[in-house]
């Protein structure tokens, strides 16, 4: 009979531990492109990708800066050498874990080159 109080307190110290943590998805939205491209002319240089990440000490004291869809799209762009993108998609999602939480921003989109 001594093992099933045990038994239960472990339960319920997993259901507790389990509640503290998750994760969430979230749509973040779609642009035909990062910058104006009208009377522009322009080399396609391929997909690309980038992120930027926000992480938490607790799920509330900020360890790193603020994530931002910006410092993600100029990752991108830099990543494949390019000036801007088209058909942009961002998206978000989060994480989190009982002592730390992680949200992160990644931006995919068509980099492009301006020609001179």
């Amino acid at each position: 009979m001594c093992g099933i109080p045990k038994l239960i307190g472990v339960g319920l110290m997993g259901m507790v531990l389990l509640a503290l943590v998750g994760c969430a998805h979230f749509p973040g939205g779609i642009a035909a492109s990062s910058t104006p491209l009208e009377g522009r002319k322009y080399t396609v240089l391929g997909r690309t990708e980038g992120s930027d990440n926000y992480v938490t000490l607790l799920c509330i004291i900020p360890m790193t800066s603020a994530n931002t869809i910006r410092r993600a799209m100029d990752r991108a762009c830099v990543k494949a050498g390019g000036d801007a993108l088209i058909d942009v998609t961002v998206e978000c999602h989060a994480e989190y874990w009982i002592l730390f939480g992680l949200q992160v921003t990644t931006v995919e989109g068509t980099a492009i080159r301006f020609n001179k």
